[in-house]
């Protein structure tokens, strides 16, 4: 009798340990699901009711498979050398919004000017004839050849009509 006792006991303490640790590693789910609980009671449009609603079932299922142990277990994976990589190489470009600090209004004027002016600027606009692929370059190479025929006539321009 005195081992059916010792028996019954390690196996209730054996039991209730496991049920115990798997309702902890279920915490998170349940936490999730009244997250989302909540957030079906504020008012919000039918829209959103419908994916909420969509969002507590999948996450009550999902708590409910973790209760009942059915739920696999993550397993955290390790990242590959190439995909530390890939993510260290991305580049992120952010724009700057310059703001007026002073009190005055900002008068600083871009000034553009072409490199020959007047009538020599219409001579010039009339000489130049652009390459068909220099209208959208779609590589550098192509770019760079554009940049050398434009100089290349300039030249040529220069020598037809010195002023």
């Amino acid at each position: 009798m005195k081992k059916f006792t010792i028996l019954f006991a390690g196996f209730c303490f054996l039991f209730f340990n496991t049920a115990f640790a798997g309702k902890k590693a279920c915490k998170p789910y349940l936490k999730k699901l009244h997250n989302i609980q909540a957030q079906q009671k504020v008012g919000h449009s039918g829209n959103k009711s419908r994916k909420l609603a969509e969002r507590e079932s999948k996450a009550r299922d999902t708590w409910w498979q973790c209760q009942q142990g059915k739920l696999a277990s993550k397993k955290k994976k390790r990242k590959s050398k190439t995909a530390a990589k890939k993510k260290s190489s991305t580049k992120v470009s952010y724009t700057r919004v310059w703001k007026n600090t002073s009190s005055k209004p900002l008068t600083n004027k871009l000034i553009l000017k072409a490199k020959y002016q007047g009538q020599k600027q219409q001579d010039w606009l009339d000489y130049y004839q652009q390459p068909k692929q220099c209208r959208r370059p779609k590589t550098t190479q192509i770019f760079a050849y554009c940049l050398e025929d434009e100089q290349q006539q300039q030249r040529k321009f220069e020598v037809i009509s010195p002023l």
